[in-house]
């Protein structure tokens, strides 16, 4: 099989494949490395490459397989870790000049949870520094294009991910989401990924365990794969504080079933009142009425949580000056988007903390109330289309000027105040041949839920492979 055959496959085929003989991990890694030698140049997605420990990993898979011993649930699949997940042994930078020769001696949870899936890890991928910011550029490596358009934006966080990925570098990638940095870059690039519910993929290390408002989850290129690794790393962990009910749930069995006669599925298309660029709503809206070609139940809804930005905004605050104490002696050295969020939060009062919690337990109450009424809420993810890779954000939607460089990311960042699993899946493409992302969300704990419809949106609005060109 060619390596550009091998790189198409999806990482629920190449597991199999591997687990029945028909493809050796060594030809996938290789055709994997191949793929980051030709694309990652004009991309930046991949900023450390781990080929010879992935080659290594590869030999031991093919031995243990010859052996008869039993293979792990992502055997030799190509995995691309963010450089915000600690790594034993493989550098880890945070994409800040801080920390561009640190080398961690242990794995993030959902690093090790790959692993003990034999899952290989191929690489780390590109982050603005700290994460903090949805454009994916830093210090260090410089900026991560989209590959649907390299003079445009991958956003952000999870950029070199999203971009790996559609570059065929790995098959699977971890992500982060504190206000939309798994689901943005999804959009931008044309992938899915999850914010799953805190506490389902363990967030360890964590410096603020007992804080939910960021997590770490899966993403991937189709549904069905994130349904896969979702399962390889998710469940409890001892340093994990939040405890989601894990025990009989089969995530990729989900996306397989058929979806529930008489879903109640709402749509909305502005949940921020900050405005959307009419051709992005127009594609997820035809996607989201498609779904009743399939029996879903669409209905069009009015549903206003403006008044929860500014809950976010508060919370994220706190979260920033929590996780960056030790940063405050060295503001200076820092890029300008993470020494702004905690010079922010440095001037935030105690009263505005307090708000922050006051409208978070509103927020979850409001939603808790709507999923009554209805059984999952369609609305899109970004706002605009990506924007040009030399700016740091988008800087008016429909002619408004946006109040901050995270002030477009509004309609992924309120949702992560509430805590309930949303996915990013794709829509379409807009009449710029750019994909557009679509999220689902589900109340509490039903990640199976979100996955199943965003499975059928795949299947209602299939998107055609990207121009990669050469």
């Amino acid at each position: 099989m060619s390596h550009s055959s091998l790189v198409s496959l999806s990482a629920t085929t190449i597991a199999l494949k591997i687990r029945s003989g028909e493809l050796t991990p060594t030809e996938v890694v290789e055709a994997h490395l191949a793929a980051i030698a030709r694309h990652n140049p004009r991309l930046n997605a991949v900023v450390t490459e781990t080929a010879q420990a992935a080659l290594d990993q590869a030999r031991d898979i093919e031995r243990r397989r010859a052996a008869g011993a039993p293979l792990g649930l992502l055997a030799g699949v190509p995995v691309g870790i963010k450089d915000t997940h600690p790594t034993a042994g493989i550098r880890t930078t945070y994409g800040s000049p801080l920390m561009k020769d640190h080398v961690p001696a242990e794995d993030a949870a959902i690093v090790a949870r790959l692993r003990a899936a034999d899952a290989i890890v191929m690489g780390k991928t590109n982050v603005p520094e700290y994460a903090y910011g949805a454009h994916t550029v830093n210090q260090v490596f410089g900026v991560t294009r989209n590959p649907w358009n390299p003079a445009l934006s991958a956003s952000g966080s999870t950029g070199g991910g999203a971009a790996g990925l559609v570059a065929g570098m790995f098959a699977l990638a971890t992500g982060s989401d504190l206000g939309g940095s798994l689901r943005l870059p999804a959009s931008f690039c044309g992938v899915v990924g999850l914010r799953p519910s805190p506490g389902l993929v363990p967030l360890v290390p964590s410096d603020q365990p007992w804080n939910p408002l960021s997590v770490d989850g899966p993403m991937a290129r189709n549904v069905a794969d994130l349904a896969l690794m979702l399962q390889a790393v998710s469940g409890p962990h001892p340093m994990e504080p939040f405890v989601v009910p894990v025990e009989g749930r089969d995530f990729p069995a989900a996306v397989a079933s058929p979806l529930r006669p008489g879903l109640r599925v709402a749509y909305c298309a502005d949940i921020v009142r900050i405005g959307i660029d009419p051709d992005i709503e127009r594609v997820a809206r035809q996607a989201a009425f498609a779904l009743r070609d399939l029996g879903v139940e669409v209905e069009e809804v009015d549903l206003d949580l403006s008044a929860f930005r500014k809950t976010f905004l508060q919370l994220r605050g706190q979260f920033v000056l929590n996780g960056g104490l030790d940063m405050l002696d060295r503001i200076d050295r820092l890029g300008p988007n993470y020494a702004g969020n905690l010079r922010f939060a440095l001037a935030q009062s105690p009263r505005d903390v307090a708000e922050g919690e006051r409208g978070r337990a509103r927020l979850m109450a409001r939603l808790a109330a709507f999923f009554e009424r209805h059984d999952r809420l369609l609305t899109p993810c970004a706002p605009v289309p990506p924007f040009a890779v030399d700016k740091n954000y988008p800087e008016t939607i429909g002619g408004r000027k946006m109040e901050s460089y995270i002030d477009w990311a509004a309609p992924t960042f309120v949702l992560s105040s509430a805590g309930l699993p949303v996915l990013c899946v794709p829509a379409g493409l807009d009449r710029a041949n750019l994909p557009v992302g679509l999220q689902v969300v589900g109340p509490r704990w039903n990640e199976e839920g979100v996955l199943s419809l965003g499975a059928a949106l795949e299947r209602v609005a299939p998107l055609p492979p990207p121009p990669l060109g050469a």
